[in-house]
């Protein structure tokens, strides 16, 4: 699965995007959030807030209990402004 970040998440974590082979245990967007932050500190700090990092599976907003079964792409970015 391609994990994409975006804003001040791409950079706490120090990268653009990633591949990644996600355990089946892992099911929702919220459960794989609580996965990468036991990766390492960059991600740690990058999801310390869960409640304001978005996600979007395959380019739809969508909320942490969402499934993430059969997403191609799973981008996490701050909130964002209209404007």
């Amino acid at each position: 699965m391609k994990l994409v970040y975006f804003a001040w998440v791409r950079e706490r974590v120090g990268k653009t995007d990633e591949e990644v082979e996600v355990p089946e245990s892992i099911r929702t967007v919220a459960d794989l959030v609580r996965w990468l932050k036991g990766r390492g500190e960059e991600y740690g700090y990058a999801f310390e807030n869960e409640g304001i990092v978005r996600a979007a599976i395959d380019h739809v907003h969508v909320k942490p209990e969402a499934s993430i079964a059969g997403a191609r792409e799973i981008a996490f970015f701050p909130p964002m402004t209209g404007g």
